[in-house]
C-alpha cells in the first residue's frame, strides 16, 4: 500500500489515481478530503471509504477475499459491489466511489455513487 495525496480535476469531477498497472492489490489515497481505498478486486477496480461505518476501523487494514473487504476490527465485510455488510450487523453500507479507466489511467469521480458501482 501507498498513500499518495491528489487533487481534483476541476473540469470534469474526476481525479487521476494512477495508472492501472501500479495498482496491486490496495492503495490508499485522499480524495477531494477523503480517504479511500482503491482496490484491485477479480480483474475490477473498486473506490470506496477507508473507514468501516460500524467502527471507523481504518479499512485499509483489513483484508479482501471473495469480492468482500474484511474490517480488520470485527467479523463483518462489506460487498464490493454494492458497498453491503454482512448480514445482522447493524451499519450502513460500505461508502463506494464512482471508478473509470481511460488510456490505462485509474480515475475516482469526486462524488459517492449513489447506487453502488
Amino acid at each position: 500500500m501507498c498513500a499518495k495525496p491528489i487533487s481534483v480535476d476541476d473540469e470534469a469531477g474526476w481525479i487521476p489515481i494512477c495508472d492501472l498497472d501500479r495498482l496491486k492489490g490496495e492503495m490508499i489515497v485522499r480524495v477531494a478530503g477523503r480517504d479511500l481505498l482503491v482496490i484491485w478486486n477479480d480483474g475490477d477496480v473498486v473506490a470506496c471509504a477507508r473507514a468501516c461505518p460500524h467502527e471507523q476501523a481504518d479499512l485499509g487494514l483489513g483484508h479482501v477475499a471473495a469480492g468482500r473487504l474484511f474490517c480488520p476490527r470485527h467479523a463483518a465485510s462489506f460487498d464490493l459491489r454494492d458497498g453491503a455488510i454482512t448480514a445482522g450487523w447493524p451499519s450502513p453500507p460500505l461508502r463506494l466511489y464512482p471508478v473509470r479507466i481511460t488510456g490505462g489511467q485509474i480515475w475516482i469521480g469526486s462524488e459517492e455513487s449513489r447506487s453502488g458501482r
